[in-house]
């Protein structure tokens, strides 16, 4: 919301006035009939004018405009991952078992990260079609479940249970979110292990590997022992 100065509409509702108060109470018919009215009614915007003057209003802020990659698929995972991190700060903060929010707050953690890797690399968004599709929805789907039982403030065999299974469940579906994170690094570790092949077999052909430069090091010193020796007749 925010705060602008406009100038007050009393000055014109009040000339308006002027004119219709006249008609009611006196003839208005003749030209000097208007130019009186018109005098008087100029009067008045003039002094309501001085006295309003400006006033203060609250209005809106404008609406945001969604950001957007020209990629449909990519803003729909954008959105839908936002939404999806609100909703884990909602729970997180809903939740009072320490344990399950400190989870929710890794989950939060790794989904920030997960969205921000295929933002970076829109390539690597159907790697994740399984994780928008089911997995992260189910997991918030559970966590909603939890938040509401344990609102309750009852105990009974079908919460109880239910809560019990959704705290076991926590540290396989914060280790899955990990996997899934990990495994959007997959092509790129496969890039750099190729890279580190290449650039190891190079410098040992051109003998700058550590190993050759020790063999050359001590076939150095060798060769300088060899020359230092005389022999005398």
């Amino acid at each position: 919301m925010a705060t602008v100065k406009r100038r007050s509409t009393v000055p014109y509702y009040a000339a308006a006035g002027t004119w219709v108060i006249y008609a009611l109470l006196f003839p208005l018919y003749r030209v000097p009939h208007f130019l009186f009215v018109a005098v008087v009614s100029g009067v008045v915007f003039f002094i309501m004018n001085a006295v309003c003057g400006t006033v203060e209003v609250t209005v809106p802020d404008p609406p945001k405009k969604e950001e957007t990659t020209g990629n449909p698929e990519l803003d729909e995972m954008i959105r839908d991952g936002n939404l999806a991190i609100s909703e884990m700060k909602r729970l997180k903060d809903s939740i009072k078992d320490a344990k399950i929010s400190a989870d929710i707050d890794r989950l939060e953690d790794l989904s920030a990260k997960i969205f921000a890797q295929v933002k970076a690399d829109p390539k690597k968004l159907p790697q994740i079609r399984k994780f928008m599709d089911y997995y992260l929805p189910t997991t918030l789907k559970l966590l909603n479940a939890y938040d509401r039982m344990g609102a309750q403030g009852v105990n009974g065999e079908n919460i109880d249970n239910t809560m019990q299974r959704v705290e076991s469940m926590m540290s396989t579906i914060v280790a899955a979110f990990e996997k899934q994170l990990d495994m959007l690094f997959g092509s790129e570790a496969m890039d750099i292990s190729t890279d580190i092949t290449v650039l190891e077999n190079m410098m040992k052909r051109e003998g700058l590997s550590e190993d050759d430069g020790e063999l050359h090091a001590e076939s150095g010193t060798a060769t300088a022992s060899q020359d230092d020796i005389k022999l005398e007749l």
